[in-house]
């Protein structure tokens, strides 16, 4: 789950924070990375786990509707579609998220109030009101249902993206990327694997992983070679006026062009552009492409990028 996208955006951010501090030690940097990365997984569980809340706040709401002094007839005979949602029941017993939330617990307790509002939303919906209108849905109208609700009304929902942000640093670059990988798992389901459904892992193999401690290791302990490389090619600006973050940014894709052989070149200068876009000023795409493009024709040159 945890793609490389994902991955060089920590390193950038990582890389950065290296060189704020005065006290650095690289072991630590390490273990802060994975700490960050196993945050953004633990992203898409509590994502998983919204949904199975607002279930569980209908229920609560029925259960109190029919409890009343005097329930009226609706009060007792509820739509019960959500509660018996074939999907949901599913996920609730899902092997691999009851673990995950036995070994890290995770609830959404203290934002009570937003997980009712939204429930409130969802209920005066089209898409409830559709679903409603089913006589007995199957389990792919069920599973249907909720990637409609978590398209419309959970992903970029700026009210939950507030919430994440307050809860945990690491969450504010990760929401749109896990939210999209939540998407990819509701469709994923099969009645048939019931609570052995396979959740995303937090690594699709063990190269990733490495990819992203080596990537650390080399930006940081090469910075001699890749700011020589990035000085030279700036003769044109004064190169203590570039701006902290396209250097950090350059430094990075230099050291993934220079060390990843499997990796394209375009596909490296692409990824780092588009960070650029979103991380530093309005002009760092621009100018990061122009400085890498002339780095890499160069390295190319000199046949010092040997790519498989």
């Amino acid at each position: 789950m945890i793609n490389r996208n994902l991955i060089r955006i920590r390193i950038v951010q990582i890389v950065y924070s290296w060189y704020q501090n005065t006290n650095n030690d690289l072991r630590k940097t390490e273990k802060e990375l994975l700490f960050g990365l196993q945050k953004s997984y633990d992203l898409y569980y509590y994502h998983l786990l919204l949904m199975v809340d607002l279930t569980r706040a209908y229920e609560n709401r029925v259960e109190a509707k029919r409890n009343k002094h005097l329930p009226s007839h609706d009060d007792l005979n509820p739509n019960t579609h959500l509660i018996n949602n074939k999907f949901m029941l599913q996920l609730r017993e899902n092997e691999q998220l009851k673990k995950q939330l036995a070994e890290r617990p995770m609830m959404w307790n203290a934002d009570n109030s937003f997980v009712k509002n939204l429930l409130d939303k969802i209920l005066a919906s089209e898409p409830y009101n559709d679903y409603t209108d089913l006589v007995s849905p199957t389990y792919e109208q069920d599973r249907e249902f909720w990637r409609k609700v978590f398209k419309k009304f959970i992903y970029l929902n700026e009210e939950l993206d507030d919430i994440l942000e307050d809860e945990c640093i690491y969450w504010n670059d990760d929401v749109e990327i896990v939210q999209t990988f939540v998407l990819k798992t509701i469709k994923r389901f099969s009645e048939e694997k019931g609570a052995l459904q396979p959740l995303l892992p937090m690594f699709k193999d063990d190269e990733d992983k490495e990819f992203a401690l080596k990537l650390l290791h080399e930006t940081i302990l090469n910075e001699k070679i890749y700011r020589g490389l990035i000085k030279k090619h700036t003769d044109k600006w004064d190169f203590d006026r570039i701006a902290f973050m396209d250097l950090i940014i350059m430094q990075v894709a230099l050291s993934e062009i220079l060390t990843f052989e499997s990796i394209p070149t375009s596909v490296s200068l692409n990824e780092y552009i588009e960070i650029a876009k979103s991380y530093s000023t309005p002009k760092s795409g621009t100018f990061i492409n122009g400085i890498l493009d002339s780095i890499v024709h160069e390295i190319k040159e000199e046949n010092r990028i040997f790519k498989n």
